[in-house]
């Protein structure tokens, strides 16, 4: 009996043993380096570095590349890798010249944009310029559904088989490479997410103290404002500024119960940042016009003046509400440029008016004209001056609070008889009521209450 056929095959299960062992293990170092190295290495670069290397060893094969480009198509590494002797020079260099020759000609010699014939054009061109054989074996790059990138495995040797092993260890390299750029954008946008949110606290921080700190003593007159904010720098803008303000001192000078006070509010188109810079802008120009002494519907023809090629350019508007009280006379001169005008109740009527006269937006038309008007004030009288946010608060039904019903919450509190900040207590409280606090994607909400006693 000849039992020479079986000692072969037994031979030949120990020799497959023996390689799927060798794979395992081959494998099992491969996950373990690029685990440590995902975890090491802080910068991306280090990473795909080592990923040419990596590839041509697990693979047995001479050379490796990678090419990678950015979300925006600009290219944005590439890594060679090639060991052993004989030609492996002379393959780097042709490699190199391809990939930069092709990029010179699909990309007009620019080597910034990625243009879909890239690959394709590249792999004939590297077929083209090395002389003798050589075997190219790619995989896709992907991440976010798109192809980032491709890594390369270059092999000379005749007898050299693109087995199933190598293709599944090709594939896990360029998984754990895409994992290892996906993880080098968040951490990227993290650290500008981080530097956006301080700059944002900045703003607020510098928002909040040009806001008034306190309200300023004037005879006759007791004040409640507040400012409830939609983000963290907003664009409502509300003031009181004594007539013999200092612009360059920025101090009240020799405040005396004759003292005439400039009170407005003002809201500009959009929120955020943009809108926040204007407001500083805003208040800064008007208060060095109120230095001027000119009348209210004046003063806002020059503000308009000198903000309009600001505001063209930014594609943004003003409006704004600007009033003086007189307190020996108790008279109050105002002009609007397209704000909401003021809720005035007089107590002796016990009727709601509204403050309002003719006048565009700032920043729609540098010559326009605004009109003024005055209204003699009594013991009693009560004046709300408000931005948008309040009327167009709305509830989870999206219905709008609208002007109707703050009038009604406004006339509520001044029967009841209440003080200005009860009163502005009372009418965020109706609103808040009507929205259940739902203040998600709502505006910048701003009050100046003026009670005469």
């Amino acid at each position: 009996m000849n039992y020479e056929p079986q000692i072969m095959s037994v031979a030949a299960l120990e020799e497959l043993v023996a390689s799927l062992h060798r794979q395992q293990k081959k494998t099992h170092e491969l996950l373990s380096n690029l685990g440590f190295a995902l975890r090491s290495f802080k910068n991306l670069n280090q990473f795909l570095e080592l990923i040419p290397l990596m590839v041509t060893r697990v693979t047995d094969a001479e050379g490796g590349a990678i090419i990678l480009f950015k979300k925006t198509g600009q290219l944005q590494i590439q890594q060679l890798h090639c060991q052993g002797d004989g030609n492996c020079n002379d393959l780097r260099q042709r490699i190199e010249s391809s990939i930069f020759q092709t990029l010179t000609d699909v990309c007009e010699g620019k080597e910034t944009s990625f243009h879909p014939d890239f690959w394709e054009k590249l792999e004939s061109r590297i077929e083209l310029d090395i002389e003798y054989p050589i075997k190219i074996f790619r995989t896709a790059i992907l991440l976010g559904g798109g192809e980032r990138g491709r890594l390369y495995v270059f092999a000379q040797k005749p007898s050299y088989e693109w087995t199933e092993d190598r293709q599944k260890l090709l594939q896990l390299v360029a998984d754990q490479t895409a994992v290892a750029i996906h993880n080098d954008e968040l951490t990227v946008e993290l650290r500008k997410k981080e530097r956006l949110d301080r700059e944002l606290e900045i703003g607020a921080e510098i928002q909040e103290r040009l806001l008034p700190k306190k309200f300023p003593d004037i005879p006759g007159l007791e004040l409640a404002a507040c400012y409830i904010i939609a983000d963290r720098v907003g664009g409502d803008y509300y003031d009181f500024i004594p007539a013999n303000y200092d612009r360059l001192t920025s101090k009240q000078i020799d405040i005396s119960d004759t003292t005439k006070w400039s009170i407005t509010i003002g809201d500009v188109m959009g929120k955020g940042v943009p809108a926040g810079l204007i407001m500083t802008m805003t208040r800064g120009m008007l208060r060095a016009e109120v230095l001027n002494g000119h009348s209210p519907a004046r003063i806002l023809e020059h503000l308009n003046r000198v903000m309009y090629e600001d505001l063209d350019n930014s594609s943004r508007f003003v409006t704004l509400f600007y009033s003086e009280y007189d307190p020996t006379t108790k008279i109050l001169s105002y002009t609007n440029a397209a704000h909401n005008p003021p809720l005035y109740w007089q107590a002796a009527t016990d009727k709601i008016s509204r403050l309002d006269t003719q006048g565009h937006l700032i920043g729609f038309d540098a010559d326009s004209e605004y009109e003024e008007a005055q209204i003699q004030l009594y013991q009693g009288d009560t004046v709300i001056y408000y931005t948008d946010g309040f009327t167009d608060a709305a509830n989870q039904d999206g219905e709008r609070f609208d002007e109707e019903n703050l009038i009604y919450a406004f006339h509520t509190a001044c029967q009841q008889q209440l003080n200005s900040q009860a009163t502005l207590d009372s009418i965020v409280s109706a609103v808040n009521t009507f929205t259940g606090n739902n203040r998600a994607n709502g505006d910048d909400m701003t009050m100046v209450v003026m009670k005469v006693m």
